[in-house]
């Protein structure tokens, strides 16, 4: 019977291995074909790559702007709407993570790696190559600092948005599989789980490993700088090769630590260490007129946004718009799966409004002031005449950092900081990487076995010195372009799925579509559900109701499912009893009875916090199932009306998985 279930849910689960095969080992070949003819044919490859970016550009510009356009205007949209309130999980959900350590792992993995790279070097290109008007020049300079927020601003956090938050509601608070199929299902409901599904975790595993590979190329581009600039070690491609292949393993390390000891702990390191040269830069520069720009940048992005948002050089064709507007859409659009499923990782228990508005803002005002310290401390002095830096970065964009350092006090020591951040970002990509792409590859579970990450953190590994051998930085833009196209056109069907689902919250609450489970009123009696609530239970009242009904029942459901060839699992804490089984790629169900204390009402006209804080309370059994129902209160129940509850609600889970 489970062998049969296993075939049914199209996971394999054997004692070292447990993917969904046709989602593994599709993704698997590709990416090794295409890493095999980058190594063996890299000049032919190196062509075919300017040959896509060129096609891709020229015809498909447009998509690109429009699509990005309406991922900001649907996040703004959830965050001031009357969706903005729903929880990320049920409704008793709490966040797993702290603000610092959400806001840490999020920024490291949203756009750490790039932040390094770019923050002097595009505000500096964009300074001395506009594009249109005079290079070198006061209004260019203004004008770099408004492009570059356009690229990093508002745009590329509502792309991460739109996946993150889809992602995050449909797990925690639906039930389904933590995959990128999930965000589809009110559009065409168990055809998620057939080859419309796999094709579209094909594409997510395939935006996400090139978008990953063209952060660590760019990463790797960069220390070796760094190292060129400390030790005089040279620049070149078996240099970088080998970096890669060192910088990899420790990344391979970091995924075997798992993502609560690996990925958070480097992800705060990273925080630290970025806000620690942010700082130094900002006080050993003209900390004064670095304030002002941050303010006036700030404003001169806002008054520009409109326009920028929707400029395609249509009169007047503009080659740079494909080297860094559809870069940049098409580099977050590739990215979006990883940095999507990463955030809705570490997202459970806030609401739409708290996940928008941090992820959207938050990281935002970051990363302005990032580029504004760097990438207007660089123009001054070249303005200045202090450096050349203009020169410097126009010929060699990856030492531009270090060239910008080499001008301010202890110029080694932030040179050397800088070379570790780079590194400590490279790790948490590719590590963060490989975990994301491995739970799309087995079906949303969590706990695979570590050689499947090792795997994927090594193929990102590979990847990226494909792309370097094959073309450099061109190859690098290409490749991000051209795997975002695809998953662009999956994007706008996953804000439409999102869209319905939400409005069904206010519609039927529970999304119980099965019928199957009968009113409270039928099940208690109108007489004693009136009873259960306008009575006060005790806490030892309530204990005693988990363990002597709610724990009975869910064994005796337990036990009918191990009969019929299923694994449940039951689980039991101080407050709580659970009840899990698990379905493969079409999720687990889960019961919970869960012991709740509420404030007793009182009728006072007014009462200060104090009198509030030394209030009794009253306990309730409160029971919660995956499928977005709000936590129901049981106590009362006797142990034959529990069971009867516990089967409707896994009756609703079935229906929605559309396993019956």
């Amino acid at each position: 019977m489970v062998d049969e279930q296993e075939a049914a849910t199209g996971v394999q689960r054997a004692p070292r291995m447990q993917v969904n095969a046709p989602v593994f080992y599709i993704s698997a070949v590709l990416i090794v074909a295409f890493a095999a003819f980058g190594a063996l044919f890299p000049d032919r490859a190196g062509d075919m790559f300017n040959s896509v970016q060129n096609f891709i550009v020229r015809d498909f510009g447009w998509f690109y702007i429009a699509s990005v356009a309406g991922f900001l205007i649907f996040a703004l949209y959830l965050m001031l709407s009357r969706y903005g309130d729903i929880k990320l999980g049920p409704d008793d959900s709490e966040p797993e993570y702290s603000y610092l350590s959400w806001f840490a792992m999020l920024f490291s993995a949203g756009m750490g790696i790039g932040l390094i790279f770019f923050g002097v070097a595009e505000p500096v290109q964009h300074y001395a190559l506009p594009p249109v008007g005079e290079g070198k020049t006061v209004e260019s300079a203004r004008q770099a600092m408004v492009l570059t927020f356009f690229h990093w601003g508002l745009h590329a956090w509502a792309i991460y948005i739109v996946v993150g938050l889809a992602l995050a509601y449909f797990s925690f608070r639906r039930g389904l599989p933590l995959t990128i199929r999930s965000a589809l299902f009110p559009l065409i409901g168990r055809h998620i789980y057939g080859p419309v599904g796999h094709a579209i975790d094909i594409f997510a595993v395939l935006g996400t490993m090139f978008g990953v590979a063209t952060s660590l190329g760019l990463g790797v581009l960069q220390v070796n700088a760094g190292f060129s600039h400390l030790f005089g070690i040279p620049t070149n491609s078996s240099v970088q090769l080998i970096l890669i292949a060192a910088i990899t393993g420790m990344a391979t390390l970091s995924v075997v630590a798992g993502l609560d000891k690996g990925v958070k702990r480097l992800s705060e390191l990273n925080i630290v260490l970025a806000i620690a040269l942010l700082l130094f830069v900002l006080f050993a520069g003209s900390t004064v007129f670095l304030l002002q720009a941050y303010v006036q940048n700030i404003g001169a992005y806002l008054g520009a946004v409109v326009q920028r948002t929707f400029r395609m050089y249509a009169y007047e064709p503009n080659p740079w718009i494909g080297s860094w507007t559809m870069f940049y859409w098409g580099w977050w659009i590739a990215w979006s799966p990883f940095v999507g499923m990463f955030i809705a990782r570490i997202s459970r228990g806030r609401s739409i409004r708290e996940f928008v508005t941090g992820v959207l803002l938050v990281p935002v005002l970051f990363t302005f002031l990032w580029m504004t310290v760097f990438g207007n401390t660089a123009i001054a002095l070249d303005m200045s005449g202090v450096a050349p830096i203009a020169r410097t970065v126009v010929n060699n964009l990856p030492v531009a950092l270090f060239e910008v350092l080499e001008q301010l006090p202890l110029s080694t020591l932030a040179s050397g900081i800088a070379t570790l951040l780079v590194i400590t970002f490279f790790v948490t990509s590719a590590d963060s990487g490989a975990l994301v792409i491995d739970m799309i590859t087995s079906g949303g579970a969590e706990n695979t076995p570590v050689w499947q990450r090792v795997f994927w953190a090594v193929c990102a590994g590979t990847v990226a010195a494909v792309l370097l051998l094959a073309g450099g930085l061109r190859a690098l833009q290409t490749a991000a372009i051209a795997s975002a196209l695809p998953f662009a056109v999956v994007m706008i069907f996953i804000c439409y799925g999102l869209l319905r689902a939400l409005q069904t919250e206010s519609d039927t609450g529970a999304l119980d579509l099965s019928g199957a489970q009968e009113s409270e009123d039928e099940t208690l009696g109108w007489q004693r559900r009136l009873a259960n609530i306008v009575h006060f239970y005790k806490e030892a009242e309530v204990r005693a109701f988990i363990d002597d009904v709610a724990s009975p029942a869910l064994d005796a459901v337990a036990a009918e499912m191990s009969a019929a060839g299923f694994a449940p699992d039951i689980s039991r804490g101080p407050d709580h009893v659970t009840l899990a089984v698990n379905h493969g790629d079409r999720g687990a169900f889960r019961y919970s009875v869960k012991l709740r204390g509420f404030r007793t009402p009182s009728f006072a006209w007014a009462e200060t916090r104090k009198a509030q804080q030394g209030d009794k309370l009253h306990y309730r059994a409160m029971a919660q199932s995956p499928q977005g129902d709000q936590p129901r209160d049981v106590t009362g129940y006797t142990r034959e009306q529990l069971i009867h509850e516990i089967v409707g609600r896994y009756a609703s889970f079935r229906h929605i998985r559309r396993m019956a």
